[in-house]
């Protein structure tokens, strides 16, 4: 396995969704960023930045539990992540809970340059809000 990719990995969750340090965006993503997730692409760190701030401003106390590296090749690397937080505000049109919630992210990320350049996202968070809700 590429070690560098995998500290790339560690280093970005630790950084910017662990520390909210906004400013190691450009010095891990490429500029020409691309994540596919939903059918849908999104583009460029400015996206990282909205969303992940997004998460931050939702879940108050958001925070990665866990990173785990799925493959043996570096490039592209499959891996995982567990995260959770307390649903404090509206995140993708469903009202807060006031609830922690925990949920997995399953993640292939190609490099370019030692940066991450193009990532595919499959997450069960929505999933994990909505059951958060009161029933009725």
């Amino acid at each position: 396995m590429s070690q560098c990719n995998a500290d790339l990995i560690q280093y970005a969750n630790d950084e910017i969704i662990g520390q909210g340090n906004f400013d190691v965006v450009d010095e891990v993503f490429a500029s020409d960023y691309v994540l596919h997730s939903g059918g849908k692409e999104f583009n460029g760190t400015g996206f990282v930045r909205r969303f992940i701030g997004q998460l931050r401003s939702a879940l108050p106390d958001f925070r990665v539990l866990e990173v785990i590296i799925l493959t043996e090749a570096g490039d592209p690397l499959a891996w995982q992540r567990t995260l959770s937080g307390t649903h404090q505000v509206n995140l993708m049109g469903i009202p807060p809970s006031g609830k922690k919630v925990e949920w997995r992210d399953l993640l292939v990320t190609r490099f370019d340059g030692g940066k991450i350049a193009e990532e595919w996202a499959v997450s069960d968070l929505a999933s994990q809000l909505l059951l958060s809700l009161p029933r009725a």
